[in-house]
């Protein structure tokens, strides 16, 4: 996959795959092109060149809405919430691809609709009882902390039934009891939900307990892929991470 806004190149040659059932990380330095990749996939960008195939159906240049009901969900590095609206509302938000009919029959508030409305409630009430969160329910967003944004958004985008989870940077600014509680619900919504994750992440701990495999990007390229410990002891990616100069001091 290739990316280019006018002149520049944001990313060159990017590919892997991912298997269904993975947890896969997107790891690398500070503009490696983490983010820009990840909204490629989510429609947020258009690519330049290359493929983006998710269960080999060909969905590059699709709009979120259309990815959402191919099955994928993310989550943002700076949670996208509507801060005045309450915790159980914002979470409601990720069930808009799962209401029955159109427009024109939501606001003609038709039975159908009023049926899975009160499903979709329950079911998001689930989500927040088994995530930690349904004390919060019904508490302004902009009343939490950033940790527990992020928990919601984690929320909403489970409520969309994902089967591809993309989560960009779930740990920034976590203290480390709830980095831990992250992994803990990473793994439990991949082994019970089904559902294959794609993380981009900077805490190494997270990668190394998570992760199936990786591929680590270095200015818009891919610079390996493998495990997480392969990625820690390859001397291009400690290169990557402290610069040329201070690989070769530790080394």
């Amino acid at each position: 996959m290739n990316l280019h806004f006018g002149g520049v190149t944001v990313l060159e040659g990017v590919s892997f795959d991912v298997e269904p059932g993975q947890v896969f990380g997107l790891v690398g330095p500070n503009g490696a092109g983490k983010t820009s990749l990840f909204n490629c996939i989510s429609g947020h960008y258009k690519p330049s060149a290359g493929s983006i195939l998710i269960e080999g159906v060909e969905v590059r240049g699709s709009r979120p809405a259309t990815l959402a009901r191919h099955g994928l969900a993310r989550t943002f590095q700076h949670p996208a919430l509507q801060l005045r609206d309450t915790v159980l509302e914002n979470v409601l938000l990720g069930a808009h691809t799962r209401l029955p009919g159109g427009p024109l029959e939501w606001s003609m508030r038709s039975p159908r609709t009023t049926r899975s409305e009160k499903a979709l409630r329950t079911e998001a009430l689930e989500l927040l009882e088994r995530n930690g969160l349904g004390w919060a329910a019904n508490v302004r967003a902009d009343e939490l902390s950033h940790g527990l944004h992020k928990g919601i958004e984690f929320c909403r985008a489970l409520l969309m039934r994902p089967k591809l989870l993309l989560l960009d940077e779930p740990a920034a600014g976590l203290p480390h009891n709830e980095v831990e509680q992250l992994i803990q619900t990473v793994k439990r919504v991949r082994d019970e939900d089904d559902v294959t994750v794609v993380i981009v992440e900077h805490h190494m701990g997270l990668i190394a307990a998570l992760t199936d495999r990786v591929v680590v990007l270095d200015h818009g390229k891919s610079l390996m892929e493998g495990t997480a410990a392969q990625a820690q002891s390859d001397p291009r990616v400690i290169e990557a991470y402290i610069g040329k100069d201070a690989a070769g001091d530790a080394a």
